[in-house]
Order: structure tokens, then C-alpha cells, then sequence
């Protein structure tokens, strides 16, 4: 059996020290807007109002991102894909699939575990990130035949409009943003995610 060099080893811990930094970051963020958003009273404090009901099952699966409010691990974000998948115990493996910067990119993932908080109506759940901190997961819109999602957080800080294919009709995203800005969003804030690679120059 060859024993691995210490550059070997350095190599092979590199990815994994990466993920334990991006853990780290991504629930001291978490946590910290959390605190800011139980501590500092805006004119937003209204709660976020959540859709009646959401079948689960017909909830769960693929989702891509059309738009969000940007934070430090989605920014500049492609071809992101937020999935959901019901478990056994009635909890839902969460996974985020992307690609930094470009669709030439390799494809990254990190996964989650959710679950639903609000039973009557299915709408509130809860998601915990690298088993460190659970944030809030509200669904505020949805289409009737569960083609595009709207999802929030109390602290109006984020927020992610999805549909299950790689475009969204403008006239609907319009109306979408024009929900959000009602319900208190600043909606200046969202930005479009790239789900199509852009077309190759034509050559003349």
C-alpha cells in the first residue's frame, strides 16, 4: 500500500477545510442577522403573511432559482438548483446545487435538513445548515400548479423566487416582486439568477 506525501494529504484536506470555513461563515451569518432581526424593531415588524396551505408532496423536488436577495454564499451564483426530497422520518433533505461565476464553473453542493414547522398549514418550516443553526423558511407565494415558489425570511433580509424551469414569464416575476414590495421587501434588493448559458457570438 502506497503512503500518501504530505503534500498529498494537504491536497486531500483542502476541500473539507474549505467546507468546515464556509460552515463556520455561513451559520455565524445566519446567526447573527437572526439576533439583529429579534433585536432592532423596523417599520417591517408586521409578520411575513405565509399561502393557506402547501402540499408537501407535490412541494418537494427541483427548484431553480430565478432570483434572490444576495447573500455572501449565493452571490454571483449560476445555474442554481434548490431541491427538497421527503425523508422516512417526515423531514426533507434540502440540497443546493450551483455554480460560482460561471457555467463553465464545476458544480458545487451543500446540503441542509428541513422541516415543517407549521403543521396546519405546511407553509412554515424550518432548515438547519451543518447541523449548527436553524433559520426560519416562510412560504409566501405559490402557484397553484406548483410551478413557481416565493420564500422569505422574518427578517426581510432574504428572499428567493423559484420555478421548476429555467425561466419565469416576466409579466409573473413582475407581479411576484410587486407581492414582495407589498408584504414590506425591498424588493431593489432581488436579483435575477442566470439559469441559461449566454449564446456564443455568431461568426461572421
Amino acid at each position: 500500500m502506497t503512503v500518501p506525501s504530505s503534500s498529498q494529504n494537504r491536497q486531500h484536506r483542502k476541500p473539507h477545510f474549505l467546507t468546515r470555513v464556509f460552515c463556520l461563515l455561513t451559520s455565524l451569518f445566519f446567526s447573527t442577522s437572526l439576533v439583529g432581526c429579534a433585536t432592532k424593531a423596523t417599520p417591517q415588524t408586521k409578520p411575513l403573511r405565509t399561502v393557506a396551505h402547501v402540499d408537501i408532496k407535490r412541494y418537494v423536488g427541483d427548484w431553480r432559482v430565478i432570483a434572490n436577495i444576495p447573500y455572501f454564499a449565493e452571490k454571483d451564483c449560476v445555474d442554481s438548483v434548490e431541491s427538497y426530497g421527503l425523508r422516512a422520518d417526515g423531514r426533507m433533505d434540502n440540497w443546493f446545487v450551483f455554480r460560482k461565476g460561471s457555467f463553465d464553473a464545476p458544480q458545487k453542493k451543500f446540503t441542509a435538513l428541513a422541516w415543517v414547522y407549521d403543521t396546519k398549514t405546511n407553509a412554515e418550516w424550518r432548515v438547519r445548515f451543518f447541523g449548527l443553526v436553524t433559520v426560519p423558511y416562510l412560504i409566501l407565494e405559490l402557484d397553484p400548479q406548483y410551478r413557481w415558489t416565493v420564500v422569505g425570511h422574518p427578517s426581510r433580509n432574504y428572499g428567493w423566487i423559484m420555478a421548476r424551469e429555467k425561466t419565469l414569464p416576466e409579466a409573473t416575476y413582475r407581479q411576484l416582486i410587486k407581492r414582495l414590495a407589498a408584504q414590506g421587501y425591498d424588493t431593489n434588493r432581488f436579483v435575477k439568477v442566470p439559469q441559461i448559458p449566454p449564446k456564443a457570438p455568431t461568426a461572421h
